[in-house]
């Protein structure tokens, strides 16, 4: 099957007026990372997703953060939106469905991926925190609304239980990566899982 055999990789470059980005990402890595996006919680944040999603990541992101941390994150998550869709091609070949229940001490989370280039969040993993250090909470959303845009994932988040803020949002990244490895993992099939022939 020559498009299981295809390298599922991808270099996205973004410059704004806001940002200066540089993102590659091989879906099929050990988990090996360098990000550097200029926002620390962010970088811890990707650097699970990438580890428990067994993905090679690399990011250099600068942005203007003295502003706040509002475009940089949105921008980074369009950059790994756009990767995904771009690594994965037409989407041939793949499980497409992933699904995941993440623990995090008191916290759990399930995440719900469908790779079927209709993009649609549904997000309900509300923290009370309004900051983690220096990171505004209400971005993560901001984030994994721009990776489905760009990515064609509708991808469904709900946090089932859970208290502290930092634990919610790790759940989810933790889950986020292990749903999509999933949904990604190569099947003997060709094109599309879809009786429509293509998504």
């Amino acid at each position: 099957m020559a498009e299981n055999n295809k390298a599922r990789k991808s270099k996205i470059q973004r410059k704004t007026a806001e940002t200066d980005i540089s993102l590659e990402l091989d879906l099929d890595g050990n988990g090996v990372y360098k990000i550097e996006s200029g926002v620390p919680f962010l970088d811890h944040m990707l650097t699970l997703f990438t580890v428990h999603g067994f993905f090679d990541l690399t990011l250099h992101a600068t942005g203007d953060t003295a502003v706040d941390d509002h475009h940089t994150v949105e921008d980074i998550g369009i950059c790994l939106g756009k990767a995904i869709g771009d690594a994965l091609g037409e989407k041939g070949g793949i499980a497409r469905y992933g699904s995941c229940y993440l623990p995090m001490d008191e916290t759990l989370v399930r995440v719900v991926v469908d790779i079927s280039n209709r993009p649609y969040l549904h997000y309900e993993a509300g923290v009370v925190e309004q900051k983690l250090g220096t990171f505004d909470t209400a971005l993560a959303k901001e984030f994994f609304r721009a990776v489905v845009q760009h990515a064609g994932l509708t991808l469904h988040i709900d946090l089932l239980h859970g208290e502290n803020g930092h634990h919610i949002i790790e759940a989810v990244f933790k889950g986020f990566g292990r749903t999509l490895r999933g949904a990604c993992q190569k099947i003997d099939i060709e094109g599309a899982l879809s009786s429509k022939g293509s998504l």
